[in-house]
Parts: structure tokens; sequence; C-alpha cells
């Protein structure tokens, strides 16, 4: 690797210039990070999904580089944060892959106090004296008691479904596996983290908190078990670690849309955290924002004096897209099941999953047309389209989407009866991602009712964009240019599910003399 100093420079050029690396690295950059953040704070971004090797802080731009032990748990990281935007001190901040492989800062000036983070750091995780005593006169046990958790939820008025506890609990780390089940007449759960410091942390946090005011109490204590076993992913058990595992008879599938009406209307979760003694909240804790309690959007609820903290429902959680913990699974090939046969097209397959990755190929199942294969490019992409397609609504139907068994989508033999089902994509001039290093890798967001418009001809009017999309069904909300390129522009649909359906029917739409609209999820309101 070149000079660290001259490597940092060039990549920051990179990053203007829209050329940072799509390709997984166990160097992530992390930018826009505001002054008074700490390296520890920073640091403390990468702990759940796994051991930080090296950091370089670059205070005077707002910028750091973090080196992951293993590409897996960098790709889990960025997975992760790609869905749910990381704060520190009350501000957003983001991380992509770095174009380098790893970090050398032994020649760098002004590191020792992160170096000094990063071992500090690394020691809490791994159970330093730091931790125990911070917790120890608390009367909760030390580390080294597992990994698993045995949760009683007590005073149960509400729905808890699986996806919620996930969200609760993987805020403390790395949630691998999770069984809900009832037992001598109480709602019980075993969850399983990857590591047994995060179920430390999530015991000491959350033991005798409610998830619903005065309601649905957790009882924490650790399982005798030192592992599970879950046999079928679906709404009572989930192991996240594995896709392949069957529905399970008389089971149905997982719906992650959350919609139950419990959980729209009551969704506050008071989780006050202290934590050890210099150690940065855990992940997805919004810092410095006082006592606020987050909740779902259009619910208000007044702040309670003496929180420290809460837990924030993840936009993920609405739409059901649960992050990646697995890493790079080796299957680009994926399942897309629950589909509504009367609307869904190859072609409409091919632009959805395109946002997330190249489509090569498509298959419609020519006796199933509810079921769909969708090949992609490799499995990193596969993976990110899991994370951000799995439980959004399409044509009416919650879509499920995991991996196929399948390592390849076979085209059909010369005169085998297909009906144009099977569709192949691979030298389509639609892909997104065909340069490496394409700025279309910084812009990947979640399914939206919020749509970026780009490459939008100078003759063509906000009413003509706004009539447009209506002739396709969509409700408008609003319009509005970028002031600074009039090619660009928002625009602010009814819904999710029509943000979903209007980029499917209006990307590379023709506005004649081979200009094509260009549209996209926009993380963005107007």
């Amino acid at each position: 690797m070149s000079d660290p100093a001259s490597a940092t420079d060039n990549e920051k050029k990179k990053v203007r210039g829209g050329k940072l690396s799509c390709f997984p690295s166990r160097v992530l950059h992390i930018r826009q990070i505001s002054t008074g953040v700490t390296g520890s704070e920073v640091i403390a971004l990468g702990l759940p999904f796994g051991k930080v090797t090296n950091f370089l802080m670059l205070k005077g731009k707002g910028q750091a580089f973090l080196e992951m032990a293993s590409i897996e748990a960098a790709v889990s990281m960025v997975n992760y944060y790609t869905l749910s935007t990381p704060h520190l001190h009350s501000q957003p901040v983001y991380i992509q892959y770095s174009n380098y492989k790893e970090l050398k800062t032994e020649n760098q000036r002004n590191q020792a106090g992160p170096q000094a983070a990063l071992q500090g750091v690394n020691t809490v995780q791994h159970g330093s004296m730091a931790i125990t005593s911070a917790f120890g006169g608390e009367g909760g046990l030390l580390p080294g008691q597992g990994s698993v958790l045995r949760i009683v939820v007590e005073n149960v008025f509400y729905t808890i479904t699986l996806e919620m506890l996930y969200q609760i609990f993987s805020k403390f780390g790395y949630v691998l596996k999770i069984i809900m089940f009832i037992k001598n007449n109480q709602f019980q759960v075993l969850l399983q983290y990857a590591d047994g410091m995060n179920a430390y942390y999530a015991k000491m946090s959350l033991d005798g908190q409610s998830i619903y005011p005065g309601c649905c109490t957790l009882r924490i204590g650790f399982s005798k078990l030192t592992s599970l076993k879950v046999k079928y992913n679906n709404d009572k058990s989930r192991d996240f670690t594995r896709t392949d595992l069957p529905f399970g008879d008389g089971q149905r599938p997982p719906d992650t849309s959350l919609t139950s009406s419990a959980f729209a209307t009551q969704n506050t979760i008071l989780v006050p955290y202290t934590g050890a003694t210099g150690f940065a909240q855990p992940l997805g804790f919004p810092q410095g924002a006082g006592d606020a309690i987050y909740t779902l959007p259009g619910v208000s609820v007044p702040s309670v004096p003496g929180l420290l903290g809460s837990l924030t429902v993840a936009p993920s959680a609405v739409s059901g897209q649960i992050p990646a913990v697995t890493g790079i699974p080796g299957n680009s090939v994926l399942l897309v099941s629950n589909l509504n046969p009367e609307a869904i097209t190859p072609y409409g397959l091919f632009i959805l999953f395109g946002v997330y990755g190249n489509v090569h190929r498509v298959k419609i199942m020519f006796k199933k047309r509810g079921i769909a294969l969708v090949q992609m490019a490799d499995a990193t992409q596969a993976q990110l389209a899991i994370n951000h397609l799995n439980g959004q609504r399409l044509y009416g139907r919650v879509m499920h989407t995991t991996l196929s068994k399948y390592q390849t989508i076979q085209l059909p033999r010369e005169g085998q009866e297909d009906k144009g089902l099977t569709k192949d994509y691979s030298n389509s001039p639609l892909h997104r991602f065909k340069n490496p290093g394409s700025r279309n890798c910084q812009n990947i967001f979640p399914p939206s009712a919020t749509l970026h418009l780009s490459n939008i001809p100078p003759s063509v009017t906000v009413d003509d964009l706004k009539n447009l999309f209506a002739s396709k069904g969509s409700t408008v909300k609003g319009f509005k240019f970028f002031q600074k390129d009039c090619k660009m522009g928002l625009i602010q649909l009814g819904s999710v599910e029509e943000g979903v359906h209007a980029l499917i029917e209006l990307h590379n739409h023709d506005f004649g003399g081979n200009q094509h609209l260009r549209v996209s999820f926009s993380k963005s309101t107007i």
C-alpha cells in the first residue's frame, strides 16, 4: 500500500469525484463526522460486527477510516448502516467501502489519541475490568455467561412480533437467532447473539424495561443453552444466518411488514442506557438526544424525564427489511415469492432489483406465476437486494425475497414453451453499475415514496412530470427541481408502494430525442 497520507488524500479526491469503490473491503470510509466526536465513538460503530483492527481519524476533514478484522464483518456493517443511518452527536454519518484493503498508520502524525482509543475500546469489548466494575455494582452477571438470553415478557397486552424483538435487541449487537414460544402460560423468547458481551449489554440495559408504557415488560436472564437450533424461518422462529430454511408445516411465511394495529399505534420503546464509563452508546442510539423518545412517523409521545436515551425503530422495520448478518453468501440467485401474477413481469423485476445490482436473468415460474428467480451479478448484490426488498409491498402483495438453492437461471431450450417468462439481461444497457466505482454506488437507498429524477430535458416542465406520474396511477404530493441542476429533481408520491410502481413504470421513460428519464429511490423528502 502507498504512504497512508497520500492514500487518504487520494481517497478523499475519489469521494468528491464519486469514484469510491463499490467492492467490499475491510477498510471502511466514514464521512460527515461532526466536531467533538471522539475516536472511541467512531470505533464503537464497528464493534457490534466484529473486532476493529485499525483506525485513522482525520478530524480536520470530518472523516475517518475503520479497518475491520474480516471482510464479512465490513459487509455486515455496511449493509446494516445502509438501511439505518448511524448518528454521532445527533448528526448522521455515512459509511462506505474504501478502495484500500488495509490501513497503515505507523507514520501518521496526530494519531496517538485515536490509536489509544482503538486499544481501549477493543479492551472494553472483550471484557476488561472497566466493564465489570461499571456493571458489577448493579447486581448483574459478569461476562462469560454465554450469548443466549432467555426473555420472559410480562403483561402482554399488545402483539409482540419477532421483527419487533429483532429491532430492539439488535441495537446491542449481532442477533443470530430468535425463538418465540409459550411456556407455563408465559410469553417467552430465546435469543442468541454472536458475542456474549453483546448479550451482557442487552441484559443490563433492557432487563425490567417495558416495550409499551406500563406493559410488555422484559425480564431477561442468561439461558443454560450455548446455542440455539432453529428448524424453520417463520413468524415464531428465525435463523438470520440461514436464508434457506423452510417455513414449516402449517406455518405461514414470515410477513415482516409489521402491520399489526398494536405496533402501528403503540410503538414506544423506553430504554435508558448508562453503559460503561467511556464507552460509546450501543448500535443505533442517536447520541446527545437528551430525553427524546423516538417513535414511528405519525405518533407523538412526550419525553419522559430521566431517560438517557431510547431505541429507535429503524425505517427498515416499517417495510420489513432485516439487515444482513451473514456477510457475503455464495449464491447470487434470489427466490422471490408472493408476487401478484396478474401484474408482475420479468422486466418489472429487472428494473426493481436493478436498483441494488446488475440483474443478469429473470425467470417467472411457468406453473406458479407468483414465484420468480432473479439472478444478480454477484452474491454481494444479491444480499443487498434481500436487505432492501424482502417484505416490500409490490402490486398489493408483500413480497418475500431470499436466496435460492439454484446457482444460475437456465435459459429455455429451443422449442421449449416459456411464453416470455424467462429473460436474459446480461448485456442490458440499463445496468446501473456497469462501471466500477459508479456514482450510483453512493446512492443506494431503501424503497421510498420520494423519487430522485435525473436526465430531465430542459423542455420538460413541472406539470409535465406531474402529469406523467399521475398517468401511471401515482398520487403526486410534491415536486421540486434542484437549484443547481435543473436536469434533476425530487417527486414525492402518496406511498412507498406507489414509489416502487412508478420506478418500475418510468425508469428509462423516453422523452424523445434519445433522452431517457432516470429514476431512483431517494433518502430525502420534500
